[in-house]
């Protein structure tokens, strides 16, 4: 149902985009001269791409995430911590209503854990050495409860949604704003010129970066939530003590790959406009939302 009632609001939405364009004449501005671009078309032509995309890395999340973190999946414990895993995890998924999860350990120095997959009842959740060998039991409950959670609230899902939506508007602006410069700016009027391609490739790196800043913001969201989740599921005292075990590592270089970074429970921090791009919110800010929702209460 939420992926459906997203979907529908995305429909919506490049009908509104198609709508808006046709109001304000940019169709006929084409047109009259001698551009005959079917905008329509061209936004279909970019929501296949911009969703396939996303929708394709969704899909080979998990294999992406073992494969770049090197992370082994628990099929048989070998000893009492993998037993324990497991069993946290399956009475956590449990409670919040999804499939059992893959449950994996990767080989980091770095206090870490990530979760992901294609949807609530095929996902995968992956703890480091270095959380195991730094924090206390109760901290990684509410790091797996953090985890779950994010599987749980659809996560995975709706930033791949949110990412198809943003990947379509880059695209096709990008191009709209290409074949406005080349036809009605620099009046070529024999085929795609090389204002067309070069307005193209300006416009869509720049209106990428912006576009990443959106996605990011939604990112940083979505991690207030599963904090909230790891606090129901592990209790709110060892959510906050897991978090600031996590700010003392804090100085650490980050041992996540690029690829899996926004995934991690923890990412590096950033000052100025690069907080614009980061995909958690600073540790102290996540501690304090913590403790001001248990005194509203």
């Amino acid at each position: 149902m939420r992926i459906a009632l997203f979907l529908a609001t995305n429909l919506a939405v490049l009908l509104l985009a198609s709508l808006t364009f046709r109001v304000l004449g940019f169709e006929s501005i084409l047109m009259n001269n001698g551009v005959d671009l079917d905008v329509n078309a061209l936004l279909v032509f970019c929501a296949l791409f911009g969703f396939g995309g996303a929708f394709i890395s969704l899909l080979m999340s998990k294999w992406i995430a073992k494969r770049s973190t090197g992370a082994v999946v628990i099929t048989e414990p070998r000893n009492t911590t993998e037993r324990w895993l497991l069993d946290t995890v399956a009475a956590q998924a449990e409670k919040a209503g999804i499939g059992m999860p893959e449950v994996a350990i990767f080989d980091s120095s770095q206090p870490n854990a990530f979760a992901t997959g294609a949807n609530r009842n095929n996902a995968l959740v992956a703890v480091s050495t270095g959380l195991l060998n730094n924090m206390s039991q109760g901290e990684v409950e509410a790091v797996l409860g953090h985890e779950v959670g994010h599987v749980a609230n659809g996560d995975m899902i709706t930033l791949t949604l949110i990412q198809g939506v943003v990947n379509t508007f880059v695209m096709f602006l990008a191009r709209l704003i290409g074949f406005f410069v080349d036809r009605v700016v620099l009046r070529n009027e024999r085929g795609l010129g090389i204002g067309y391609y070069l307005t193209s490739i300006v416009a869509e790196i720049v209106l990428g970066i912006l576009a990443t800043t959106i996605v990011m913001w939604f990112s940083r969201r979505r991690e207030f939530r599963a904090d909230e989740a790891g606090a129901q599921l592990a209790g709110k005292a060892n959510m906050i003590a897991a978090l600031q075990r996590l700010q003392r590592h804090s100085e650490q270089p980050d041992q996540m790959p690029d690829s899996m970074a926004a995934f991690g429970i923890s990412a590096g921090q950033r000052a100025g406009l690069k907080a614009l791009f980061m995909s958690h919110p600073p540790l102290e800010t996540r501690i304090a939302a913590l403790q001001a929702a248990g005194e509203s209460r």
